[in-house]
């Protein structure tokens, strides 16, 4: 039978698009309307900033209402995919990131970044760590949200996708805190552990639960069928219009300094460029001799590529202030990530014979 062409709505299709436009929307009110930042900064409880904190509660919560822990469940019965997802994102990725993160900003472009500290909710801290230490937070942090895009495009295994990124999600809950402090703290940071736990409880425990709660009654009320056609591709639309809000506030916090010194954010693109790839590489390749399928290793290397910038994102706002180096970095995986994704979606395609 013929496999059906995967398509996207205009949203997800044209996503990188919207995603520089709004870019260039919250750069140019930054700029122009310098006072609107500060009036945006006022409004935080606890260093967490409330327009950041719900918008990001938009964009992962839709995320969310799609793990089914039926499917969480049933992943014992294909180990290889779950376990290599596993080992890649919690075992090489974030040292891949540290590492790059490191060699480009402190080694490569040091002379070429500012060299002054500013004042962050953890003290003065100089700006080139605190964009290392941003980059850190993407590295960390597993994507659980557009692979789900990625995979699809890719002709991939949608339900070992949803299985992992279930899973991704579950173990970031326990991992992702502990992981990026000790990261953080290597790089020359002290990071109370109980801040990134305080963030990791808001932006990645609440919405699981409520996603959790949503799906149970929209099902038990509904049923799948009404779930799936009307529900998820709603908050689908939901959680990209939140993720477009939030590059305009980001922003314009970041206005003065993207068009001060625009050359920071290529020097910042090309850590987080270079460890997609690596890591990326390293799963495709191992996927054939551990006997992956092509519907297996496709999404598995592109998970374990890919950032939960969302995740990052809320955290390095909540370590570091929304008008921090930390910020801006992990702002930058955005519009990183959506064109190296769509390239190793094409790759994918193009190398499916290598799995014959």
């Amino acid at each position: 039978m013929e496999k059906k062409e995967r398509k996207l709505g205009i949203w997800e299709k044209y996503l990188y698009v919207w995603v520089i436009l709004c870019i260039l929307a919250g750069t140019i009110l930054g700029r122009v309307y310098p006072q609107l930042a500060e009036h945006l900064a006022r409004l935080e409880v606890a260093h967490i900033s409330i327009p950041i904190a719900i918008c990001l509660f938009a964009m992962i919560y839709p995320i969310m209402v799609q793990i089914s822990f039926g499917e969480v469940k049933q992943a014992i019965y294909s180990p290889k995919p779950i376990a290599t997802t596993l080992f890649m994102n919690w075992a090489i990725k974030p040292f891949t990131m540290a590492f790059f993160a490191w060699f480009f900003l402190t080694v490569v472009f040091a002379r070429y970044l500012p060299q002054g500290a500013t004042l962050t909710p953890l003290g003065e801290i100089p700006l080139i760590h605190q964009y290392v230490a941003g980059l850190i937070l993407l590295g960390v942090a597993p994507c659980t949200a557009m692979v789900l895009v990625w995979s699809y495009l890719a002709e991939g295994n949608m339900a070992h996708t949803l299985v992992m990124t279930a899973i991704n999600s579950l173990t970031m809950v326990v991992l992702y805190a502990p992981l990026a402090t000790i990261l953080i703290g290597v790089s020359g940071i002290a990071v109370p552990w109980r801040t990134i736990a305080l963030a990791v409880v808001i932006y990645i425990c609440t919405p699981l639960v409520a996603g959790w709660i949503t799906r149970d009654q929209a099902i038990k009320r509904k049923g799948m069928d009404w779930f799936e056609s009307k529900l998820v591709p709603h908050l689908g639309k939901t959680s990209i219009i939140a993720l477009l809000i939030t590059l305009v506030v980001l922003f314009t916090y970041q206005g003065e300094t993207i068009v001060e010194l625009p050359a920071i954010i290529g020097m910042i693109t090309v850590g987080i460029f270079v460890n997609i790839l690596v890591v990326f590489a390293i799963t495709y390749l191992i996927s054939k001799p551990i006997k992956l399928g092509y519907e297996d290793a496709a999404p598995t290397a592109i998970i374990a590529g890919s950032n939960h910038f969302e995740v990052a994102i809320a955290v390095a706002t909540t370590l570091f202030g929304v008008a921090s180096g930390a910020a801006l970095a992990t702002v930058v995986g955005v519009l990183t990530e959506v064109p190296i994704m769509l390239f190793l979606v094409w790759l994918c395609k193009r190398t499916r014979g290598f799995f014959s």
